[in-house]
């Protein structure tokens, strides 16, 4: 398997993905987790027979770049034909970029979790949406730990402010508040400024919309000002290096929803972490809700393949709908180009999470 930057005209016995996963930025942290389980996914798919018995073979693109450097760089692999689809994690507003530079020319599968609303022909949504992962979890909250009047704080851009968007409509469906919204440059630094905007307010709990190291410098502060103390914090985005970095005593009463943590208690979760380890070994980083997203992402491309019979995008796009397949999530299927899964709540305990319910 060929994986790295070596760039070359498409092949007919080698099938490319240019894999966008951030190696820079607040997401940064998640890139070797993400690179290091793309290598077992596309080992596992080269020993199936590989795709249309081609060899899978990826490439990495750093998503953490400015998005149109990351769009300019996935342009000129698309034109030089060095690449046969795209995948991996990275935030919206790359997703947003890359979009008309890959539209009718390669499939694009999108893994991170997002606002939800995606409905460009050729990209394929493995993630979680606010309907799916926000919504169900609130509910949970409401309904065990009487947690009814949330602040919302995100990074400044589109995931976080179309969700805060969507959080409203929730709050009005199950009887909530929202006491007040803030929000900050990504990567900016400034979640001083939003601690204690949260710190002024009358609230049982904050949804953290933040990404990465700025979700990082939010638990140190709020814990700094002893707020873990005397109310929740609920996040759909945060996973075992954000914990690690935080430091155990920042994470209490830290709520988490997610359709994948390492810490499942199942045959498929526990199968993926054994192939992992076995692979890379235990000093591997750590394998987290991002990382098994670009596993998701990979299995995805393959088993659309599969299904159209064909690699070209007319075919790809009439086969979604109804699409599934068995993985570390359980049973995934599509409505459309959306994927469906499981997912469920979580509690931060230390350094990994406690898997408190499926929602």
């Amino acid at each position: 398997m060929t994986v790295g930057a070596t760039r070359h005209p498409r092949h007919r016995d080698t099938w490319r993905v240019a894999m966008v996963i951030p190696l820079q930025g607040p997401a940064g942290l998640f890139g070797p987790s993400c690179e290091a389980i793309a290598e077992l996914a596309a080992r596992e798919l080269n020993a199936e027979g590989g795709i249309l018995g081609r060899e899978v073979a990826f490439e990495v693109v750093d998503g953490g770049a400015e998005p149109g450097r990351v769009a300019a760089e996935l342009a000129g692999l698309v034109r030089t034909g060095a690449v046969d689809a795209v995948s991996g994690w990275h935030i919206s507003s790359v997703r947003n970029a890359l979009a008309p530079v890959l539209a009718d020319r390669v499939p694009y599968a999108y893994t991170s979790l997002y606002e939800g609303g995606e409905r460009r022909p050729g990209i394929f949504c493995t993630g979680e949406t606010p309907r799916q992962q926000i919504a169900p979890a609130l509910r949970w909250l409401r309904d065990n730990l009487g947690a009814r009047r949330w602040f919302v704080v995100g990074d400044d851009y589109v995931w976080p402010r179309a969700s805060a968007a969507a959080v409203r409509g929730f709050a009005r469906e199950l009887d909530l508040s929202i006491e007040g919204e803030a929000f900050a440059g990504l990567g900016a630094g400034d979640m001083a400024r939003l601690v204690g905007r949260v710190e002024a307010a009358s609230c049982d709990g904050v949804l953290m919309l933040l990404v990465g190291q700025d979700a990082v410098e939010f638990n140190r502060r709020f814990a700094a000002h002893g707020l873990h103390e005397r109310m929740m914090r609920f996040s759909p985005l945060m996973e075992e290096n954000m914990l690690l970095a935080s430091g155990s005593a920042a994470t209490r009463n830290l709520f988490v929803s997610a359709a994948y943590f390492r810490s499942l208690v199942n045959a498929d979760a526990l199968d993926l972490l054994g192939r992992y380890v076995g692979l890379h070994g235990t000093d591997a980083p750590a394998l987290n809700n991002a990382a098994e997203s670009c596993y998701e992402g990979l299995h995805t491309l393959a088993n659309l393949v599969r299904r159209a019979g064909s690699a070209d995008l007319p075919e790809l796009n009439a086969a979604a709908d109804g699409a599934a397949y068995h993985g570390p999530r359980g049973t995934v299927e599509f409505r459309g180009s959306q994927a469906g899964q499981e997912v469920h709540l979580a509690v931060a305990d230390g350094y990994d999470f406690d898997v408190i319910t499926r929602l």
